[in-house]
């Protein structure tokens, strides 16, 4: 009865809106490979602020030449906001991510509405790329994929 209970509990919690996105960050066959640093943003469709969902860098470089130093390379990131955003921001950013699919929680105070999604991603010594794809909030599914630096890039209701 109690398991009951507390499975109730966890659904009637649970925000209308969750929903996660996974990216997948492809392994390429490149002599020097280095993790692209990547940072994934929402716009409202019909105009307004962008908002950062995560960025990932090198956390861990500092000195003369800190992690940061490079979060430039992700331009369109970079002139929507990413120069204005103090880092590290407690819960946008993180270390850069192995090749794989890595699973991401979007907020749960974003407002229903219709929005674009946009991943980017940079990796030294490679290239740079850019996905962006329809957001509904509360969000149905969707998916949308990159051609070398990201693979697929899906959103999907918790």
């Amino acid at each position: 009865m109690k398991k009951t209970s507390l499975l109730i509990a966890g659904l009637a919690a649970a925000p209308a809106s969750a929903a996660s996105i996974s990216i997948t960050i492809p392994r390429l066959n490149v002599a020097e490979y280095h993790r692209p640093y990547v940072a994934a943003w929402v716009e409202p469709a019909g105009g307004g602020a962008a908002r950062t969902l995560f960025v990932w860098y090198d956390v861990d470089l500092r000195g003369a030449e800190p992690g940061t130093k490079w979060l430039s390379d992700l331009r369109t990131w970079w002139r929507k906001g990413g120069r204005s955003l103090k880092l590290p921001a407690d819960g946008v950013s993180g270390a850069t991510r192995a090749p794989g699919t890595h699973k991401v929680t979007l907020p749960a105070d974003l407002k229903p509405g219709q929005y674009t999604l946009y991943v980017e991603a940079a990796r030294e010594t490679g290239g740079r790329e850019i996905v962006s794809m329809p957001l509904t909030v509360p969000v149905a599914g969707g998916s949308a994929s990159g051609k070398a630096e990201l693979g697929a890039i899906t959103l999907s209701a918790r």
